[in-house]
């Protein structure tokens, strides 16, 4: 049982996490009451909790039964990946005009870390630092309702690298068109900026569909 202060948004996120860093297993029952004991809380908070996760597409609520971490769908995956393919490249047009320079000298940092990883001890730290670049990104775009839209969407996104770890064997997929992009933010290329996000999805996207279909 966690002794501590933590309120609704806190449970949230630590559920959040675990579901996407796959502690809690694709199709793995949570219980109300199991969860509620381990945060010293009540079944209501925590059923609230749960209903803002099945909001994000990450838990299954199913009556009288509990809820269910949501598989991880291929097909589902498709369409979130049709969407970011589109969405991805406009915030990162956008970014090259507005981002700051604390930024920016953020994403050179995280680029700086991506290349000095070796895939096979640094996987998860890639999949950090790749989703910390994206968050950059999103936030830089400097449109609210686009930033909400795809950090919902990147939560299966990032779900599936965790998932898929096993497939990748080197580091190249993380930093190459990642390198592009930020070389296109610095050079204030909006075409190119947008031509390397989506690059950045469509080389995943063909080594998953090489692996795993």
């Amino acid at each position: 049982m966690t002794d501590s202060k933590l309120d609704t948004d806190d449970i949230y996120e630590i559920l959040k996490s675990r579901i996407i860093h796959l502690e809690y297993e694709p199709g793995q029952v949570l219980n109300e009451v199991d969860v509620a004991d381990e945060f010293n809380m009540s079944r209501t908070p925590i059923r609230r909790v749960f209903q803002l996760l099945h909001g994000d597409k990450l838990l299954n609520i199913v009556p009288r039964f509990g809820a269910q971490v949501t598989p991880i769908d291929f097909k589902q995956m498709k369409h979130i990946f049709e969407v970011t393919r589109e969405l991805d490249p406009f915030a990162a047009r956008l970014a090259v005009e507005r981002i700051s320079n604390d930024n920016l000298v953020e994403l050179e940092e995280i680029i700086s870390r991506l290349k000095s990883y070796d895939i096979n001890k640094d996987y998860q730290n890639a999949i950090n630092d790749d989703e910390r670049f994206h968050d950059i990104i999103f936030t830089s775009c400097g449109n609210p309702w686009l930033q909400e839209i795809l950090t919902s969407l990147h939560y299966h996104t990032e779900r599936l690298w965790h998932y898929c770890e096993q497939y990748f064997d080197s580091i190249e997929l993380f930093s190459h068109t990642l390198g592009k992009v930020l070389e296109a933010i610095k050079e204030k290329d909006l075409d190119k900026a947008e031509k390397y996000a989506r690059e950045h999805i469509d080389e995943f996207v063909l080594k998953i569909k090489k692996e795993m279909l």
